[in-house]
């Protein structure tokens, strides 16, 4: 398609899945109680088997080889580090990457506090987490629908870190900061909501400078680096919430007289303040971005790959 049109085909990728994020958990739980947990990872099955077959099916024009995609090819180890090399050499592609990585790090480790500092705040209610977990989908929803109608910002860089500015700051702050189940489901609907900016516009970004005959090496070894620190997040949330923050601002600590006063103390206020820090460090990495001229200047700093001639491949000094 027209690189015109990337952001806004994104857009509706987001959109079919949040679409997906709001009628299949209701779906589910209405299914279990009719045809059981069986019945229901045999739908599952069939979905795979449906999806895997559609793209069987489906004609999918190949890239052009051009010389810099045919000198990747090679043994299994050089194709892995191609993509790694490409990004490496590419001082604006590789300046977006590490604000994604850094960034995907504060978002992992807050948003797996999320659930369970709303049932610790709520009295173990399913009713309000589960009225926040809606809106999260309804947020992502509304983002999708809007990002496929107007397809994002001309500079595609800005709207990837002011996404991370207002995903972070209205979104997982706020909902750190909130004690009541509106202002939760408000914060929980624009943390999503900005999401589709953020993914669309990078995309996009993407597609436009890397040439089609590399993006496959090129775009895994970019997802990898980016959701790298995802599973570092997750992994220590746990423990610094359980074993720091939660007992400081259930008693008498410096954390609690600081903090109290904004997060509020008892169950759960420890996390809360976890996903208040985690949400401003994720506003200073998007200011950040837009501090550094590379990463600021992406769009136009690098040329698209339908503007270098195809057996060129791009020198790195000028990327």
């Amino acid at each position: 398609m027209p690189k015109q049109q990337y952001g806004r085909a994104n857009g509706l990728v987001s959109l079919a899945e949040s679409s997906t994020a709001i009628v299949a958990p209701v779906l589910a739980g209405l299914l279990l109680t009719i045809i059981g947990i069986t019945g229901v990872l045999t739908i599952d099955v069939i979905t795979f088997v449906f999806a895997v077959l559609t793209v069987l099916i489906v004609v999918i024009p190949q890239p052009e080889e051009t010389d810099e995609s045919r000198s990747a090819r090679g043994a299994l180890w050089k194709e892995s580090i191609f993509g790694f090399r490409y990004i490496w050499q590419r001082k604006s592609l590789l300046g977006i990457q590490l604000t994604f990585t850094l960034s995907n790090f504060f978002e992992s480790l807050g948003i797996i506090l999320v659930a369970p500092m709303i049932l610790a705040r709520t009295g173990n209610s399913e009713i309000a987490l589960g009225t926040v977990q809606s809106s999260l989908g309804i947020g992502g929803l509304v983002g999708g629908l809007l990002m496929s109608t107007w397809g994002g910002p001309k500079r595609r860089v800005y709207g990837v870190l002011l996404g991370f500015i207002g995903s972070s700051l209205i979104g997982m702050a706020l909902i750190g900061l909130g004690q009541t189940l509106l202002i939760w489901s408000v914060a929980a609907f624009f943390m999503m909501f900005f999401l589709p900016f953020i993914n669309g516009s990078n995309q996009a970004l993407w597609q436009a400078k890397v040439a089609p005959a590399l993006q496959g090496r090129v775009f895994a070894s970019r997802r990898l680096i980016a959701q790298i620190t995802g599973p570092l997040g997750m992994l220590i949330a746990g423990p610094l919430a359980d074993r720091i923050f939660e007992p400081a601002m259930s008693t008498d600590t410096w954390l609690s007289r600081t903090f109290g006063l904004f997060v509020g103390t008892g169950p759960g206020a420890g996390m809360a303040l976890l996903v208040f820090m985690m949400g401003i460090l994720g506003v200073v990495a998007g200011i950040a971005g837009f501090m550094v001229p590379v990463i600021r200047e992406a769009d136009t700093r690098m040329p698209d790959h339908d503007a270098v001639p195809a057996a060129t491949a791009v020198p790195a000094g000028q990327a």
